[in-house]
This record gives C-alpha cells, structure tokens and sequence, in this order.
C-alpha cells in the first residue's frame, strides 16, 4: 500500500478539517491538501516525466508546501528524497547526483544556478514556480496514489556522514507504515485534536512523524520562521490547543 493512501482517506471523511497552518493562519483542509498533492504528482508526470521509482530531492526550509510536494512525489510513487537544508549546497549536489535524483525542489528554484552544477540529467524545480502552483490548485478530481508494494523505497534517508560521505538508506512504504502504527505505542497516541508543530527540519525525525499525524487527522503547524524560535512557540501554545513536536534535548 502507498503511505499516501492516509492522506486521501483522511480528506475523506473529513475533507474541511484543517490540515495545514502557516503559524495560526490555514494554509489548507485535507481535502486541500489531498487536492494540491494531487495536482503536483500530475504535474511532476505529465511535464517533467517523473514515474514510478524516480528519485526526487527536497532541499528546502520548512514551509507549508512542503508535506504538499513530499506527498506529490509518494502519490505518484517516485521515491523522495529528502536533504536538510542548512546543509551546503555543494554537500546537497553529492546527495542528488548520489541518489540519481532527476529533479531538486527548492525554495527559490535558483540554489543551483550559481557555480554549483547538477548533473545533466537532474532539473531544479521552485516551490513556487507558477505551473506548480497552478497544478496544485486546480480543480481537477483526485485520482488515487500509485499502487506501490509494502517493499517498494518509498523515502531514501541519507545519514549524517559523520565518519564519511552521507550513505542512502532505503526506507520502504512498508517501513514508514510499521514505524507509524508503531508510534502509538512507543511515543504517543496521536489524535484529531493534535496540532504538530516543525520546528526541527522536516527532512529529518520531525518529517517522518508526520506520517502518524496524518493517520489521526491532526493538523500540522509550520512556524512562521520555518525553524525554532523559543518565543514563537510559547506564543503558538498558548493559542493553540495540545501542541506536540518532535525536538532534539537542548531545543
């Protein structure tokens, strides 16, 4: 089963949910979200030639578009990848020319445009380049995710490379369901009244626990400076009810 199938059926059964929130501000329902992840996978087929299996890179800040483009890519069964952005961007080229990634999304869609080549066969792509998001609000029906395998690569994880070059781990839509369903039990019972806050980078533990949220249908909180800011979040708890957040012990 594609990982992404939870999103579709939580925009189901509660498609005016919020999903979404840029600080307090909603960004988008689940069946917004559903809807746009739906319109990027179209997007990133039928004009840059994505398919099944193809790896593509995410070297970006935190940002409400970015749970958008990660379930893009898992929609269409395409494997993402995602790279932590305080990283250079030197150091990011090696983990997309490493991973042959055919396509980067970037924030701007410019990171590699200045003396930081890519390889022939990789594009980059901003996050709001405007067919993006065109693709991403039309109004187009949803088509179900790809059909993909519980031992089909669904997020390939590079490590931190600290005893040498960032190694690709193989993560599978098999892994990230066990490791979901498994989170009740080793962490926490997520529900719909959670309101999980990024503060850490999406491309690493704060990114993968987004899987179980989804699954309850709670909503994701990206803070307005994308990062961790001790008063921001005071301020978001204080407004909002239960928030939750992945964070490392001196956060």
């Amino acid at each position: 089963m594609n990982i992404s199938e939870w999103l579709l059926q939580a925009a189901r059964v509660s498609p005016d949910a919020p999903a979404i929130r840029c600080g307090l501000d909603l960004h988008a329902t689940y069946g917004q979200f559903a809807a746009r992840s739906a319109g990027m996978a179209t997007y990133l087929s039928d004009t840059l030639g994505i398919r099944k299996g193809d790896r593509v890179a995410l070297f970006m800040q935190n940002c409400p578009e970015y749970l958008e483009i990660l379930h893009a890519v898992l929609w269409m069964g395409a494997i993402v990848v995602p790279i932590n952005y305080k990283l250079h961007p030197r150091e990011a080229a090696w983990i997309i020319d490493d991973a042959k990634a055919c396509v980067v999304v970037t924030q701007t869609g410019t990171v590699f445009a200045s003396g930081i080549e890519l390889s022939d066969n990789c594009n980059e792509l901003g996050i709001q380049n405007p067919a993006l998001t065109a693709a991403a609000q039309s109004s187009a029906a949803i088509t179900a995710p790809v059909h993909t395998g519980k031992d089909d690569v669904a997020w390939l994880f590079y490590t931190s490379g600290t005893t040498g070059r960032p190694k690709g781990v193989m993560t599978t839509h098999g892994n990230l369901i066990a490791m979901s369903l498994a989170y009740a039990i080793d962490v926490d019972s997520p529900t719909a009244r959670d309101n999980s806050l990024y503060a850490a980078p999406m491309s690493h533990g704060a990114g993968l626990y987004h899987f179980p949220i989804i699954r309850a249908g709670g909503c994701h909180i990206i803070p307005r400076s994308g990062g961790f800011d001790p008063a921001e979040i005071a301020e978001l708890a204080q407004a909002l009810d239960n928030l939750v957040f992945f964070a490392a012990p001196t956060m």
